[in-house]
């Protein structure tokens, strides 16, 4: 839940932000509930994990801090929805390799601290 997912169109623009699996391979995933998860997922859909990194004209920043929180913003707990929510467009790039782990939860930074310390 902390390693947040994206869905990108084909001009590379977001279409959706979230924790959860996504997208959601119907077929592959069976059921929600499925007691086993899958192996592996399918071959030729993207799974991408966003990490954020954003620049707003000063005029955008008045209006995202003007506007309200989205429904979906709050469910998810991610602010780039509300920006979704009112339209704005999020262009997404897809990095050649992946990023190291980041540092999202508190086990995530005791992980870095016991890290540090053995050294």
């Amino acid at each position: 839940p902390s390693a947040v997912k994206v869905v990108v169109d084909d001009r590379g623009l977001a279409l959706t932000f979230s924790r959860a699996p996504i997208p959601w391979a119907r077929d592959a995933f069976g059921p929600l509930l499925r007691a086993e998860p899958p192996n592996e997922l399918p071959k030729g859909v993207p799974y991408l994990r966003h990490l954020g990194l954003y620049a707003y004209r000063v005029s955008t920043l008045k209006l995202l801090a003007s506007t309200p929180p989205a429904a979906i913003e709050k469910a998810e707990s991610l602010e780039q929805l509300r920006a979704l929510a009112i339209g704005l467009r999020i262009h997404v790039t897809v990095l050649d390799q992946a990023p190291p782990p980041g540092v999202d939860t508190p086990e995530d930074l005791e992980r870095v601290r016991a890290l540090f310390a053995s050294r």
